[in-house]
Formats: structure tokens, sequence, C-alpha cells
């Protein structure tokens, strides 16, 4: 369970735990801005939503496309294999590593099944999707910070 942090502009930035929202509320950088109705924590309603009281320059977001990440390829693919369409665990390169292929490339990585015996990733191998009769049902992309996070 969340706590949605949301600019002084009223434009979402992130979520944080309670613990860290109630933190903010302490230190008085944020106030809420919406709360459970009949839970508290200590002195403070639950937050479900708070505001920054102060405006935070986000420039630094949209300088660049966000950096790679495993969990940024899940989210970017909708947590569904490239391959199947079946929910995807991990991340499958389509041009292997053994063959030249990038580690942390967007361009170069897909949501993939993987955790059974008969999954799309164990089946492909160290293989291109061509060699092994399969094909992807996505295009990768470079995300940009709203795909992951807005």
């Amino acid at each position: 369970m969340g706590v949605l942090v949301l600019n002084a502009s009223m434009e979402p930035l992130h979520t944080v735990s309670v613990p860290h929202a109630v933190r903010m509320l302490v230190r008085k950088v944020a106030e809420i801005h919406e709360a459970e109705v009949d839970s508290t924590i200590g002195v403070f309603p639950l937050p479900r939503v708070v505001r920054l009281v102060r405006y935070v320059v986000t420039r630094w977001r949209y300088a660049r496309p966000p950096r790679w990440s495993r969990r940024g390829v899940l989210r970017r693919d909708g947590h569904r294999c490239a391959y199947c369409g079946g929910p995807a665990d991990t991340v499958d390169h389509i041009t292997p590593l053994s063959r030249g292929g990038e580690r942390t490339s967007w361009l170069n990585t897909v949501a993939c099944c993987g955790r059974a015996a008969r999954s799309c990733n164990s089946r492909k191998g160290d293989r291109l999707p061509a060699e092994a009769g399969m094909r992807l049902l996505v295009t990768p992309y470079v995300p940009t910070w709203a795909d992951l996070y807005g």
C-alpha cells in the first residue's frame, strides 16, 4: 500500500510507503491531501495522497529517458510475455548476449515468461527469435517517464 506524492502544483511525482509519508508530514515538507476516514497513525489520519508544501523542479526527469532496469522492461511491456502474451516474470534478450546483444538496452530486451520448464525464455534459449520459430508480439522501444510512472 503506497501513498501518492503530489508536487505543490498537484502533478503526481511518485509513491512512497506509509511510514515515509508520515515522516514527510512530521518534517512538514508535505500535507495530507486525501486520507482514510477512520484510520490514524499517531496524530495523523492514514494518508492516501500527500502534497508537497514547496514546488520541486522535475526538469531532470524529462531531460533524458529513464535508465534501463528489469522492472522498467516488465512495466513497459505490461508484465506480458512478448512471445506468447502470457504473464511475464523475467526479461529476455532478443539478440542473446553471447551473440553480441546489449545487456542493458531497451531495444534488445522484452518481458518474457520464464519460470516454467516450457516457458518462452527457455524455449528460445540462446537463439534469435526467428531461429527458435518465435515471433515478437510487441516492438521494443525506449519508454518515456510517463510510460513507466505516469
